[in-house]
C-alpha cells in the first residue's frame, strides 16, 4: 500500500536467522548446480530478469550512490543498519493448501469495493500471525496461483480486519507489480483482477512478496531475484518505472526515487571479498540482478520472510550468519561498489 498511513520505523529486532540458540543442525546449502527455488512471478518479470552487464547506468549514478553512502556509514556509526527486516516488518507468508476455508476480510477504514470483493473469501488460516511493525501478512495458494496481502491485518471479536492490501490472480504470469505494469496506469476498474494501481502493502505497487528473501531461497543457499530494499531518503513526487507511485519526502535531487533499480558493478570479483555466507547470496544477488526501492523507511533495510512459525529458518542461523546481528552481516556487503541503472522517472502527485 502506499505507505501513507504511517511512517515507516527502523527494525530493531534480532535477525532470527542469526540466532545461535537453535538445538538443530543447520541443513547444508544446496550445491551451486542445485535447481534454483520458486520464485512469485513471471520469469520474464523484472524481478526474475538478471541484468545484463551493459546495461545503462543512470547518468547521475555516482553522485546517487554518494548520497546513499552517506546514509550506509551514517547508519553504521549509530549501529542501527543498514539491516534486513525479518522478524519485524518482514513478510509472514502462509502457503495454504486448496481445501483451505475461506473467511472475509474486511476492509477497515478505507473504501474500494473491488478489494472488499477480492477480499471476500480468502483462505486464510484461523490464528495466523502477521509479522510484527506492520501486521503484514501474504497468503499464497499455488492450486489456485492466487495471492492475498494485507497491510495491519487484525482478528478481532467480529473476524480478520485490514486496513489496505491487494489480491493477485495469474501470480506465476504477473510482471510482479500492481497495475497494468505500464506507464501511464489505468485507473478504471473492472471487477477483481488485480491490476488495479493502488492495491498493494508497498508504497510502490509491488506486491509484499517481491524481492524479499524468503526461506526456500536461504535454505537453497542462492538468491535468484532482485532484492527489494526500503530507504530513508526517498524522493517526493517521483517514482521510476516499474513503480506506479511513491510516498516520498525527500526534495534532494540526489536522493533515490521507489522503483530505482540498484546494482553492485558487475566487474567486481565478489570471491576475492571476504563475507558470511548470507550477506555473499544476498551480494551476488544484488549484481546479478539488482536491488530495487520499494518504500520509505527509518533505516535503509532489505526485506526477508518473516521466519516466525517456519520452524527450519532457526536451523539454518548458524550456517549463514555465525551469529551476526543483521548489521553486522551487512557491514562487509561492498556498498561503495553500488550502480544505479538508467531511470524512467515519471511525477507523482
Amino acid at each position: 500500500m502506499r505507505r501513507l498511513f504511517r511512517s515507516h520505523i527502523a527494525a530493531v529486532c534480532l535477525l532470527l536467522v542469526g540466532l545461535t540458540s537453535a538445538a538443530a543442525s543447520a541443513p547444508g546449502l544446496a550445491a551451486a548446480s542445485s535447481p534454483p527455488p520458486f520464485r512469485f512471478f513471471s520469469p520474464n518479470s523484472f524481478w526474475n530478469t538478471p541484468l545484463s552487464p551493459h546495461a545503462p547506468l543512470a547518468p547521475n549514478s555516482h553522485a546517487l550512490v554518494a548520497d546513499l553512502l552517506r546514509y550506509v556509514h551514517g547508519e553504521q556509526a549509530r549501529k542501527i543498519g543498514p539491516w534486513i527486516n525479518a522478524r519485524t516488518d518482514g513478510v509472514t507468508i502462509v502457503t495454504v493448501p486448496a481445501n483451505q476455508p475461506t473467511v472475509t476480510v474486511t476492509l477497515d477504514g478505507y473504501s474500494d469495493a473491488n478489494l472488499s470483493s477480492a477480499w471476500s473469501a480468502v483462505p486464510l488460516p484461523y490464528g495466523a500471525r502477521p509479522s510484527p511493525g506492520d501486521n503484514d501478512l501474504a497468503v499464497w495458494q499455488p492450486s489456485t496461483n492466487t495471492m492475498w496481502e494485507f497491510f495491519q491485518l487484525h482478528q478481532t471479536a467480529n473476524g480478520w480486519e485490514a486496513e489496505w492490501g491487494g489480491a493477485m490472480r495469474n501470480v506465476s504470469s504477473d510482471p510482479g507489480v500492481y497495475g497494468p505494469g505500464a506507464w501511464p496506469a489505468t485507473l478504471t476498474a473492472d471487477g477483481w483482477t488485480g491490476d488495479e494501481y493502488r492495491w498493494g502493502v508497498t508504497a510502490a505497487s509491488f506486491p509484499i512478496v517481491a524481492g524479499a528473501m524468503t526461506y526456500q531461497d536461504l535454505k537453497a543457499g542462492q538468491i535468484d531475484h532482485a532484492l527489494a530494499m526500503v530507504y530513508p531518503n526517498v524522493r517526493r513526487r517521483t517514482f521510476v518505472s516499474p513503480a506506479l507511485r511513491d510516498d516520498g519526502w525527500s526534495l534532494d535531487p540526489n536522493s533515490l526515487p521507489e522503483g530505482t533499480r540498484l546494482r553492485l558493478d558487475p566487474r567486481l570479483n565478489l570471491a576475492k571479498l571476504k563475507m558470511p555466507p548470507l550477506t555473499r547470496m544476498i551480494a551476488r544477488a544484488a549484481q546479478r540482478y539488482g536491488i530495487i526501492i520499494r518504500d520509505q523507511s527509518g533505516v535503509m533495510s532489505f526485506i526477508q520472510q518473516d521466519p516466525t512459525g517456519v520452524a527450519p529458518f532457526v536451523a539454518l542461523g548458524p550456517r549463514l550468519t555465525g551469529g551476526l546481528y543483521a548489521s553486522q552481516l551487512l557491514a562487509s556487503f561492498p556498498w561503495s561498489h553500488l550502480q544505479v541503472m538508467k531511470m524512467d522517472i515519471h511525477q507523482g502527485w
